[in-house]
């Protein structure tokens, strides 16, 4: 299998899925996942503190992985660190044998209500990719020289689904200015939509990923379309979805076997949409990235059935 940088230089249709750091210390349950993978997509982004949810840092599972032959992309975040701690972790990165970071602005630390951390945001995504590239020329942000540098491949994200899809437009033109060489999307259900931003974007240095999440409930539809900002499930998929509900133990009639049949027929559909979305809009994009929630059979499945 080919790392990403050389997937994209050699314009293959890329393939990258993310997994989750441990909630603990063990990263046995990570590993597993990634090894699962291996062959199969050509790099595995890390996420970092999630839907500000913590996490190990994702440096260290990302450096674990290197170690397995596995392609990693360490995701990094601005709502944690400010510019010095950013750069110390952009070091280290490099140091460890990590070839590949996503920077993302982060998700505000706030869960009904209630903030959760104090957040610090000194950068956003647009600055830390131009950090990432000053670091790569070989000085720090104030100017210092570095006795050494780093060298990555640069990503960053958009969100196509927008409402104010100009403006997510103008800002994902400055990570690439900035150096951005991939850019993996939110979520995309909407293919229509989709179409619409890669006409305003028009052509692009860097290469697109599009984002992929297979909905495996009529519920999980309902909770991304409504609970996570950034994504739009759209009518159609949900009524999709609603065909398949898996009817609740609670009905008498309902036995515990019909409800897994369901269950299964549920999940069934949310991966033929996920096909049907990539066969649709693979001519608008470079590549692929899945967020299966460290589901690692679900990117096997769809992959195989990409390829019949």
């Amino acid at each position: 299998m080919t790392t990403l940088k050389e997937a994209l230089l050699q314009n293959k249709f890329a393939l990258t899925a993310e997994i989750f750091p441990p909630k603990g210390t063990d990263l046995t349950k990570a590993i597993e996942k990634a090894r699962q993978l291996k062959g199969i997509v050509d790099a595995i982004n890390v996420t970092d503190n999630q839907r500000a949810v913590m996490r190990m840092n994702p440096v260290v599972l990302c450096h674990k992985l290197v170690h397995e032959g596995l392609d990693a992309v360490y995701q990094m975040s601005c709502r944690d660190r400010n510019s010095m701690g950013l750069s110390s972790d952009i070091l280290a990165a490099s140091a460890l044998g990590i070839k590949n970071i996503l920077a993302v602005t982060g998700d505000y630390p706030v869960r009904d209500g209630r903030v959760l951390a104090k957040p610090v945001f000194e950068l956003d995504s647009v600055q830390l990719v131009a950090l990432i590239k000053k670091l790569e020329s070989g000085s720090d942000l104030n100017g210092s020289k570095l006795e050494s540098s780093p060298a990555f491949c640069v990503g960053a994200v958009v969100n196509p689904n927008s409402e104010q899809l100009d403006l997510q437009i103008m800002k994902l033109r400055k990570k690439i200015d900035a150096g951005a060489e991939f850019i993996q999307t939110q979520v995309v259900f909407d293919v229509d939509q989709y179409k619409k931003f890669r006409d305003k974007l028009g052509n692009v240095k860097a290469k697109i990923l599009l984002g992929i999440f297979p909905l495996k409930s009529h519920n999980a539809a309902v909770f991304m379309n409504e609970k996570v900002p950034g994504v739009k499930v759209g009518e159609k998929v949900l009524g999709r979805m609603e065909r398949e509900k898996a009817p609740r133990l609670a009905d008498a009639s309902t036995s515990s076997a019909q409800a897994a049949r369901s269950e299964h027929a549920a999940a069934g559909e949310g991966i033929r949409i996920a096909v049907e979305t990539i066969k649709e809009l693979k001519p608008y994009c470079d590549g692929v990235h899945f967020m299966t929630m460290n589901d690692a059979d679900i990117v096997k499945t769809i992959v195989e059935q990409l390829k019949s």
